[in-house]
């Protein structure tokens, strides 16, 4: 099964709401993610598995990209460890932020 995953797909998929500026910010990130749809249907399912350790992909206020987030510092071993994963075996470059549990989903390294 081919998923094609637009900005609509993730405004629903990762509860971000399907208003006009959600989707034109959503657009924007996907332009400014390296080969985004080489590793897009990913995405969604990495949310899932970061749920569980109250954390979860949404989009950044200050740059044009997906942001994953762990809220509880109680979960950040093992929210890094499946994001280490996940970014190896899909070969996706993350940024983190400095002094934050935060990190920018740059694209295909």
């Amino acid at each position: 099964m081919h998923l094609d995953v637009t900005a609509e797909v993730l405004a629903s998929q990762l509860k971000i709401g399907n208003t006009e500026t959600a989707l034109a910010q959503i657009e924007k990130a996907i332009e400014n993610t390296n080969n985004f749809h080489k590793f897009a249907k990913h995405i969604i399912s990495l949310n899932d598995k970061l749920k569980p350790f109250d954390s979860f992909i949404a989009l950044s206020n200050s740059v044009p990209h997906f942001k994953i987030k762990c809220e509880d510092e109680l979960f950040l071993s093992d929210f890094t460890e499946e994001l280490e994963h996940w970014s190896k075996k899909y070969n996706v470059e993350l940024e983190k932020v400095e002094n934050k549990n935060v990190y920018y989903i740059k694209g295909i390294k």
